[in-house]
């Protein structure tokens, strides 16, 4: 892992096959060891600032415990509670707290503030998720299709992503897919199709290693999968008057037991990187399942998220493991968990 010392970790593309393989490995490792109640705190005397100007429960919660559990500490710097762009350019905040702290991450909105920040900052600094990006998202997803399929190698593995395929998860996916080799199939409506620069940069990426394809056509699309990620419409952080064509748009690349049956594959396993719109036990869902005349959840049924729950919540789960592993490939030069 040497080679990841010192490294920021904005996107996966920055990254090579065997690199991200690598993090994978060290995230197995550190869950079985977190698992045993063995853990060898690499990170001791560390000092970690988590920089939060888009607020997050499984981001932040994984960023902290993966720290304590580390032996490092963190100072938590919410919506706000800083002069971050406002008294204070990203530059200088950058330069002031990368004397202070030994790792930045930031959780924000546009992508071209973390490589600002990235750019005047002396320490490694990590994406928890901008509007282009969500890269320790992915890496936390691809663990968990490794513990899914412990024979298969990524490029045998076939992943069929639906709904909105123009924001973070997609993107990231699409650059996961283009080093690791797998089979990625976006399907949605063409207006929320990935944008043009992103997806070229991937396929050329690609070339003969991997295949992926956008398509509208469902049938076509999750035909033989391994995996249907899904992730929610709309969230609280856009302006509602998009939402309607959204909804309109996706109504019909809901995740439920018609599309589980086009896979011809008894075996498919559904991804969610939460939160999900699947019930009526939250204010967001509830509101637009009245205001748009749904009867079963949004983006996936209740009874589909159920069923596939075990598997949703262990990916959860491994945001802690993975984003562990990053912090101490960036951290730790030689790293040693014996």
């Amino acid at each position: 892992m040497k080679h990841l010392y010192k490294r920021h970790f904005l996107r996966l593309l920055d990254f090579s096959n065997t690199e991200l393989e690598n993090i994978i490995i060290l995230s197995e490792k550190l869950k079985k060891i977190k698992k045993n109640n063995q853990e060898i705190q690499l990170l001791k005397k560390k000092n970690i600032a988590l920089i939060f100007e888009k607020e997050s429960t499984r981001t932040r919660c994984s960023f902290e415990v993966a720290a304590f559990d580390q032996g490092a500490h963190v100072t938590y710097l919410g919506p706000g509670s800083t002069h971050f762009g406002t008294k204070e350019s990203i530059e200088d905040t950058a330069k002031v707290l990368s004397r202070l702290y030994d790792g930045i991450e930031y959780r924000g909105h546009d992508h071209s503030v973390i490589e600002t920040l990235s750019k005047h900052s002396n320490v490694p600094v990590w994406n928890g998720l901008t509007d282009k990006f969500h890269p320790t998202q992915i890496i936390a997803d691809l663990l968990t299709m490794k513990e899914v399929f412990k024979k298969k190698q990524f490029f045998e593995i076939k992943c069929a992503y639906i709904g909105d395929s123009h924001n973070n998860i997609a993107n990231t996916l699409l650059e996961a897919a283009s080093i690791l080799g797998i089979d990625l199939r976006l399907i949605s409506p063409k207006p929320y199709w990935p944008e043009k620069n992103i997806l070229n940069e991937c396929q050329n990426k690609a070339k003969n290693t991997s295949k992926i394809t956008c398509t509208e056509n469902i049938k076509e699309g999750v035909k033989d999968v391994d995996f249907i990620y899904t992730d929610v419409w709309v969230s609280m952080g856009e302006p509602e008057t998009t939402w309607k064509e959204k909804i309109v748009l996706l109504k019909n690349y809901q995740v439920n037991q018609n599309m589980i049956n086009m896979t011809n594959n008894p075996n498919v396993k559904v991804l969610h990187c939460l939160p999900a719109l699947h019930d009526e036990k939250n204010t967001l869902a509830k509101s637009i399942l009245k205001e748009y005349n749904l009867q079963d959840g949004i983006e996936i049924t209740d009874n589909i998220f159920q069923k596939n729950e075990q598997i949703i919540f262990e990916q959860a789960e491994n945001r802690l493991h993975t984003i562990k592993a990053i912090l101490i490939s960036s951290l730790i030069k030689k790293i040693n968990l014996k």
